[in-house]
């Protein structure tokens, strides 16, 4: 059974930072691509950024780009978010993702495993 585990959220303030991770058990992380999606209160489910299974090509989202970085440890089976200089606007629910190919896609559809959520709360 796939299982991922995410956690790190928090209340932060605006230009505070964040890590968040995402645990992975019953897959190999190397062969799976993964990413990370946020929704927030009234709104639809957003991309934030993905990494290939390889760890060799990463996708950002416009607006998370130069303050967000992802990582993923395939010796732990663990991914992380940095969020740097957060803003009131990236307060949402942040979820990591998995699909069962190494190659890396942004379209929610694409992702098969889902962790439960991490609340990310930026003060202003």
């Amino acid at each position: 059974q796939v299982q991922l585990v995410d956690s790190g959220g928090g209340l932060v303030q605006a230009g505070g930072s964040l890590r968040l991770s995402c645990a992975a058990s019953g897959l190999t992380f190397s062969t799976y691509a993964m990413a990370w999606f946020r929704q927030a209160p009234g709104r639809e489910r957003e991309f934030v950024v993905g990494i290939s299974g390889s760890n060799i090509s990463t996708a950002y989202a416009d607006c998370v780009k130069g303050r967000f970085t992802i990582s993923k440890d395939n010796a732990k089976n663990t991914m992380y978010l940095h969020l740097n200089s957060l803003r009131s606007e990236d307060t949402a629910v942040y979820s990591c993702a998995a699909r069962p190919s190494p190659l890396l896609r942004t379209a929610g559809r694409e992702y098969v495993y889902w962790g439960q959520g991490t609340q990310v709360t930026v003060s202003s």
